[in-house]
């Protein structure tokens, strides 16, 4: 059996494959755009292929021979759904056994702006010929951390999230989990909702970055418009920060709050605090 992983140069990529190959049960194919950058995955055994999302010759190349395929989302908004579909279509003629698809909690009711793409995806796996199976990932750890170091010097952490909680977990967690599912049976037509542990407000969070820094820090809840203007003073692009904007305030509804023990399921252990990633970040 051989398994694939795409964008395998991203932060989430690269993890699945190390997980792949730290399992070391099966051959595994790293799919790129440049494999320059996954030249430390191929010294340590994965085989990799270069092809882009928007590349469905490349695509068909790439997948030749490959057993499962994880199709890690992209990152081009407004592409990604036409980009996706074209993975997909490539796994259908490559006779792939399984895709598993990394997509949004509770997608088919999430109003998030990053929540669209991940609907229009799975609309197309569900008519797909090809078996699959849908990781719905909830928030990284790791997503904090852009405002980890400002937070820990203001002595603030800024969001528009209320007393809404997110069910979060390291990027590794996620990454160990599709490794799990790309490595056993009986996950075709599943759909996993996968979240963390903790269940977090955003002062819970402030607290957990004051716990790694040694130095106080506080929540402090504004309006979605104003926390879009603090994110674009602080130099975040203004389509982006309207997205990381609409994150936040969604987060007050609760959409993110995962609560399936799916993922500790599938990792046969508990996930990693928010505080540990803070830390590992802080160095």
């Amino acid at each position: 059996m051989t398994v694939a992983v795409t964008g395998a140069s991203g932060q989430l990529g690269r993890l699945v494959v190390q997980a792949l190959l730290r399992e070391g049960s099966t051959p595994v194919v790293a799919i790129v755009r440049d494999p320059q950058k996954v030249a430390d995955l191929a010294e340590r055994g994965a085989e990799v292929r270069q092809a882009s999302y928007d590349d469905a010759a490349a695509l068909d190349r790439a997948l030749t021979g490959v057993d499962r395929v994880l199709l890690v989302s992209g990152n081009e908004f407004g592409a990604r759904v036409p980009q996706h579909t074209n993975v997909i279509r490539a796994a259908e003629r490559a006779g792939v056994e399984l895709l598993a698809y990394t997509s949004i909690p509770r997608a088919t009711e999430n109003p998030l702006i990053l929540a669209q793409e991940h609907i229009g995806t799975e609309a197309v796996l569900a008519n797909a010929t090809v078996p699959h199976v849908v990781l719905r990932n909830s928030w990284y750890w790791e997503n904090y951390v852009p405002e980890l170091a400002h937070a820990v010097e203001s002595g603030v952490l800024y969001g528009a999230a209320g007393a809404g909680r997110v069910a979060g977990a390291a990027r590794a967690d996620f990454a160990d989990a599709a490794a799990k599912v790309l490595t056993t049976d009986g996950h075709a037509g599943q759909v996993y909702e996968l979240g963390g542990d903790e269940h977090l407000t955003s002062a819970d969070l402030a607290q957990a970055m004051s716990q790694a820094s040694g130095k106080p820090v506080r929540y402090e809840n504004l309006s979605e418009a104003d926390y879009v203007a603090v994110l674009e003073r602080a130099g975040t692009p203004a389509d982006f920060a309207k997205v990381l904007g609409d994150s936040s305030a969604g987060i007050a509804s609760g959409i993110l709050d995962v609560q399936t023990g799916d993922l500790q399921k599938l990792l046969g252990r508990p996930s990693t605090p928010a505080v540990e990633v803070f830390r590992a970040a802080l160095g």
